[in-house]
């Protein structure tokens, strides 16, 4: 087995993140990176992020020239608890191939879906939450805008889902129809600079025997509340597909719940080497009702709500008792 990589990525294009550490009041989006952030989406937030590609993959070794067609979707839910989210991933690709080994070229067709992920994502660890409750510092600009050691400390989340692999599929290892697992450690850096850098470590599909560890590097900026800069270095390793993939590109908020975003794609390798022009396009509805402080859990958190239910439950008799007095007054 060839040796593990490692994964790090950058992805979240919305750069400003309130209070409530989960959600937030701008779209929280993985677009257009290839990884996840450490943070989901927020309780009651339905949002979906899709995208296309059009390029080439040309290999080298077997002498094929491909016309290709990707087309990228994500599907993410939040329930029961602000950490918690739930995922639908996928990809499908449609190439058509020219093989020029012979001496009159060959075209044909190849379509299936690459990927078709079901998992959830849950946040273990956030350091940022304190940080905000505490606010600015109201006398001293540097001590709001300039490096702080604690910076370095990510948020950190982990995941964990199932792959559905079609049969008959040129685009994944196994011939039959195949159900195998993904897990991953998502960490997040939220610079005061602007900057935000995630990191993924990745072992999908360890229970076949052709396992893949990769990783991803991405530097995100924010130049204003509205628009994004990335740049991602992303490698994996697997006896079916190795390869190291760089990609670059900038998102715009258009509303506070949908973005846009356009990047470009380019492998290192030429067995094949690839090259897309990318457009996407995220939205949410949200119907988040309440923000939840995640450091508000354990006995603090359960004492904090033993008591708001208490108030409620006396406010509930108060109203009660008023109107029970005032028939009888009638």
């Amino acid at each position: 087995m060839k040796s593990v990589s490692f994964f790090i990525t950058i992805l979240t294009l919305s750069c400003y993140f309130t209070a409530s550490g989960q959600y937030t009041e701008t779209i929280n989006n993985n677009r257009p990176g290839g990884s996840q952030g450490a943070f989901s989406v927020g309780t009651n937030v339905l949002q979906f992020e899709t995208g296309f590609g059009i390029g080439q993959e040309n290999h080298a070794l077997l002498k094929t020239q491909a016309n290709a067609f990707a087309l990228d979707y994500n599907a993410r839910f939040g329930f029961w608890k602000e950490e918690l989210e739930v995922i639908l991933t996928g990809e499908f690709q449609s190439n058509n191939i020219t093989d020029t080994r012979a001496a009159t070229s060959s075209q044909y067709p190849q379509r299936n879906f690459r990927s078709n992920t079901l998992g959830v994502k849950y946040l273990v660890y956030d350091p940022y939450i304190k940080r905000d409750l505490k606010g600015p510092n109201l006398l001293s600009w540097k001590a709001n805008n300039s490096f702080s050691w604690e910076e370095l400390i990510p948020a950190i989340s982990v995941y964990g889902g199932a792959n559905f692999d079609n049969s008959n599929n040129p685009f994944t290892p196994q011939d039959p129809f195949t159900i195998s697992p993904k897990v991953s450690i998502q960490t997040q850096n939220n610079f005061r600079s602007g900057f935000v850098l995630v990191t993924n470590i990745i072992a999908d599909r360890f229970t076949t025997q052709t396992p893949t560890y990769g990783y991803i590097v991405t530097l995100t900026y924010c130049l204003s509340d509205w628009f994004s800069l990335f740049a991602e270095k992303q490698g994996f390793d697997s006896d079916f597909y190795a390869d190291n993939i760089l990609r670059f590109g900038v998102a715009a908020l258009v509303t506070r719940d949908w973005q846009v975003d356009a990047s470009f794609l380019y492998s290192l390798k030429d067995t094949p080497s690839r090259t897309y022009g990318r457009l996407g396009v995220s939205y949410r509805f949200d119907f988040h009702q309440r923000d939840e402080f995640l450091e508000e859990k354990g006995k603090a958190g359960r004492e904090k709500r033993k008591v708001e239910r208490k108030k409620a439950k006396k406010e509930k008799k108060k109203k009660k008792n008023y109107f029970e007095v005032d028939d009888g007054d009638l």
